[in-house]
């Protein structure tokens, strides 16, 4: 299974039965409002606290991933998710509503990936059939932890980005119909040296770079055999830097099919400086979007390269650098 230094190669093709993606007020403004399961009118979610609100984006999500499936909690085995919360208590809170055996994660934005690669290697070693591999974050909750409350007006860069508020989820399966996840690269920490808080896509696009190089190399293949690579969250300053690295090191990746989640998921007119941002980027792009684009037949084959900045209020304070990490994770639709 695995194959050259870092890859994951999934012989029997773990399906994704089911998927759910809830969302906030701000991302029903966006272009993708209508890959949406369900939307919110309000950041509080009925809740008295932003934190308690994104724990409730990823337990509707999950109820409505098993929901949409046929299925009843009983019949999951695992629940793998994570999110930017301290000790993730979003994810380890929402585990404890549905009661479900559960693997917390942490791998910043990159998250969505990590999980879903993880999910579909206890499937892929049969230690399960069934498993719910998720994301989330919110945009009040994760702003008031690593930057400035939203409510103190702070003025913020152009190379900032815009904490996505959505909870993004894959029910995952030995058998079934839907996407197949036929391999996972597994990223490197790399760091450098970059510690602008406020500039994260040029932090972690020498991550990305890095594991699609590695998925490309350890399976022999081109970067044309996919109709799409999509990276987690660099927004425009990170697209560029990576397009660039690409181009250096002589990497062929047409840019018709290279894209960004926090390019995607918020039009032009909408005030997010250089994009989407959050653990439920990617995962609410993937999850909602493009497995959709996939079942109406307009992709066959991608590539979804999730980003995270392994940052803390705590290495901050104390002026460590950001290290930064990304998971890939290709998945199949052949109707």
């Amino acid at each position: 299974m695995l194959h050259g230094h870092q890859t994951w190669v999934f012989a029997n093709r773990p399906t994704i039965i089911s998927s759910s993606v809830v969302g906030g007020p701000f991302e029903a403004q966006g272009p993708l409002a209508d890959d949406f399961d369900i939307l919110h009118g309000d950041l509080w979610l009925g809740q008295d606290s932003y934190e308690k609100a994104e724990r409730k984006l990823l337990e509707e999500a999950c109820e409505n991933a098993i929901e949409k499936a046929g299925l009843k909690k009983e019949d999951i085995q695992f629940f793998l998710s994570g999110d930017l919360m301290n000790q993730i208590v979003s994810s380890s809170f929402a585990a404890r509503t549905l009661a479900l055996p559960y693997l917390g994660l942490f791998g910043a934005c990159s998250t969505s990936m990590e999980s879903l690669a993880l999910g579909a290697l206890l499937i892929e070693s049969k230690a399960a059939e069934k498993v719910i591999c998720g994301a989330v974050s919110h945009n009040a909750a994760a702003e008031k932890q690593f930057r400035y409350p939203n409510e103190y007006g702070a003025q913020k860069p152009d190379t900032a980005q815009w904490t996505v508020t959505a909870a993004g989820v894959g029910l995952l399966s030995s058998h079934g119909e839907g996407p197949k996840v036929t391999s996972a690269t597994i990223g490197r920490v790399v760091d450098m040296g970059m510690t602008d808080p406020f500039n994260m896509g040029a932090a972690m696009a020498p991550a990305a770079v890095d594991t699609i190089t590695a998925h490309l190399r350890d399976l022999r293949i081109s970067a044309r055999e996919y109709d799409l690579i999509a990276t987690g969250d660099l927004g425009k300053v990170g697209h560029k830097i990576a397009a660039d690295l690409f181009a250096k090191h002589d990497i062929d990746i047409p840019r018709e099919i290279f894209t960004d989640c926090g390019l995607l998921i918020y039009s032009g007119e909408q005030p997010v400086f250089s994009g989407g941002s959050g653990c439920g980027c990617s995962a609410a792009v993937t999850y909602g979007h493009i497995l959709n684009r996939m079942k109406r037949g307009e992709l066959k084959k991608i590539l979804i390269v999730a980003t995270g900045a392994l940052l803390s209020p705590l290495s901050y304070q104390q002026k460590e650098s950001i290290p930064c990490i990304a998971h890939a994770v290709s998945i199949e639709y052949h109707r």
